[in-house]
């Protein structure tokens, strides 16, 4: 097969098609551990130098710093700065139906929104897949409320459970179309809903209240002519058939540690969307050995690469306890073992010369 390019090689992955070899990137990789791969890189440089197959971005919001770590959001959020690349909602501006019935959201279609798309789409469209970071049912919600008055809202109040969630909708939804109209490559939701003991809430909840606001966000997406990533790490198999219905392009990060195993969800739901994910982030890149990456990054390449519709990446993100060395090897692995058509036989033994390449 022809070398594509990582545009083309990433569209093909999503469209659950054999591009030609196993694209990989990441939503996070946490500032302490390119630092040590690349000295003072950007992530846009890092992206770049490393080889990664796309290039991601969101929308541009305005920020008001009113304390040393702490930010106001155009959304009337206030978050606070952690050691991490994301922040932590620690005061929201609704609380009640009034709040909620007073409440003006940031414009999808400010001028400024897309700055930062229309950049790397200038930049990079054709080279690279562009991805941006939208939101489907309930993290904005979440911000919105703060996270435990959400969850005791979504117990307590099904009714501004609901507009909230129409909320996050109608909004992503708006963005998606800008999103499009600048040529954006893919949209991917972070919503997490699970823990590795499964839902923050119980299935009927989700399936009355959030279901059927996911299932419009995804449609909407669609109608725009985005290919889509939906992901939730944890257990989401008491959700899978949402999920499913839902219809997104691909599901990440099919999460080991919350029970998930990738070689049966490619073979029970392989021809219904595409995968990405599953080298374990929580223990093994955090504590494991080069040789223990090697292995498992070619037991989830055999698991799961076969016939196309996958993206290698670790299970949720690399964080800042991730060893560098560690995600070299996964890359290195996915390098020599990547390519299309895939030597299955070269999967099934352990070496570990794949990390030192």
């Amino acid at each position: 097969m022809a070398e594509m390019t990582s545009a083309e090689r990433v569209i093909a992955a999503l469209q659950n098609e054999e591009p030609d070899r196993v694209p990989h990137f990441e939503w996070i990789i946490d500032r302490h551990v390119r630092e040590a791969i690349l000295p003072g890189c950007s992530m846009e440089e890092f992206t770049l130098r490393m080889g990664l197959d796309a290039i991601l971005t969101q929308p541009d919001f305005r920020r008001e710093q009113i304390a040393e770590n702490r930010f106001r959001h155009e959304y009337g959020v206030i978050f606070e700065k952690t050691e991490e690349e994301h922040v932590v909602a620690v005061e929201g501006p609704i609380q009640t139906l009034d709040d909620l019935a007073s409440y003006e959201p940031p414009d999808p279609h400010a001028p400024h929104r897309f700055e930062s798309l229309r950049r790397l789409v200038a930049a990079y469209k054709g080279k690279l897949a562009v991805g941006v970071h939208l939101n489907d049912v309930f993290s904005l919600p979440r911000n919105l409320m703060g996270f435990q008055n959400w969850l005791m809202c979504l117990a307590a109040d099904p009714e501004l459970a609901r507009r909230l969630a129409d909320l996050s909708v109608e909004l992503n939804i708006e963005y998606a179309k800008e999103c499009a109209r600048l040529g954006a490559d893919f949209v991917f939701t972070g919503d997490d809903y699970c823990s590795t003991e499964g839902p923050l809430m119980s299935p009927k909840t989700f399936r009355e209240l959030l279901y059927p606001g996911l299932k419009r966000v995804f449609a909407g997406f669609r109608e725009q002519g985005l290919l889509t990533v939906k992901h939730c790490d944890g257990n989401i198999l008491p959700l899978m058939d949402m999920f499913i219905d839902a219809e997104p392009h691909c599901l990440d990060p099919i999460d080991r540690n919350g029970g998930l195993d990738i070689a049966a969800i490619k073979r029970e739901h392989g021809d219904r969307f595409a995968l990405k994910g599953n080298v374990d982030c929580a223990d093994l890149l955090t504590f494991g050995s080069m040789p223990e990456v090697v292995a498992q990054t070619k037991e989830v390449l055999a698991a799961a690469a076969p016939g196309g519709g996958f993206i290698l990446s670790s299970s949720n993100s690399i964080h800042s306890k991730v060893k560098p060395e560690n995600y070299l090897a996964m890359i290195n692995t996915l390098r020599a073992y990547g390519k299309y058509p895939l030597r299955l036989d070269a999967l099934e033994g352990s070496g570990a010369d794949a990390a030192f390449g």
